[in-house]
């Protein structure tokens, strides 16, 4: 396909990358009725050009694509793009999940799946702030928590350790402000879905424990040393004080 030239402002936006040219279609067809400009690639090579053009809300994108996979793609789009994106696979072995979800996947489906059940997640990754408008009398003072020398600025949505900005992904931010809004708090898995990804989600709970490992190593936490996000044993998990 050729690369499309800057879309319209107000219209959502989806890409979907899959060789499976029946599937993509498909997938396509569904988002369409859903009401967004869809593009469609079945190349990763090519994919990276059309999103770039076409900077979109949300990816649909297939882990097995040959040449240049899902992974890769995944990689170079987190270079320059924030957009949600739902990795799909066809091997359901937990080192596909966690290398997808590693380069900043969102949210991950294995294939055979129901459309309908991919929109629902599309639905839910969407009903997430990207980067909240400021008003135009914004205060001047952001809120924001402090955890030792962990800021979170919740309306920037930035985190910054000893005054260096740490690049989080949306998903891993919502994860850990979410544990930030309630010090000494024990969240479980479920809590943290429904914080995150909301009441209405369906899928493998163990989702989160990728995202938490992801936000540990960002943040310089191990398994010996947890100062941010502590691991309560058979229970959840919990913000850390900083120490």
């Amino acid at each position: 396909m050729s690369i499309p030239s800057a879309p319209a402002a107000a219209s959502r936006r989806a890409v979907v990358v899959d060789d499976e040219q029946a599937l993509a279609r498909l997938v396509a067809g569904y988002l369409e009725r859903d009401g967004f400009e869809v593009y469609v690639s079945y190349d990763g090579a090519e994919a990276v050009g059309v999103l770039r053009a076409v900077d979109p809300d949300v990816v649909v994108l297939d882990l097995g694509l040959p040449g240049l996979d899902g992974v890769e793609v995944c990689r170079q789009l987190r270079t320059f793009s924030d957009c949600y994106v739902i990795m799909l696979t066809a091997r359901a072995e937990e080192v596909d999940t966690l290398i997808g979800l590693s380069v900043g996947a969102d949210d991950y489906m294995t294939k055979p799946f129901s459309p309908r059940e991919l929109m629902a997640r599309v639905g839910v990754l969407l009903r997430r702030p990207r980067r909240p408008a400021q008003p135009a009398a914004a205060p001047t003072a952001r809120p924001s928590v402090d955890v030792g020398p962990l800021r979170l600025d919740l309306d920037a949505r930035e985190v910054h350790l000893d005054g260096r900005p740490v690049p989080l992904t949306r998903t891993e931010f919502d994860v850990l402000a979410a544990l930030a809004s309630g010090p000494g708090r024990v969240f479980s898995r479920r809590a943290l879905i429904e914080a995150v990804w909301g009441p209405n989600w369906v899928g493998d709970e163990h989702l989160v424990d990728v995202h938490v490992l992801h936000v540990r190593q960002k943040l310089g936490d191990s398994p010996e040393q947890q100062r941010f996000v502590c691991t309560v044993r058979g229970v959840g998990y919990r913000i850390g004080t900083g120490t």
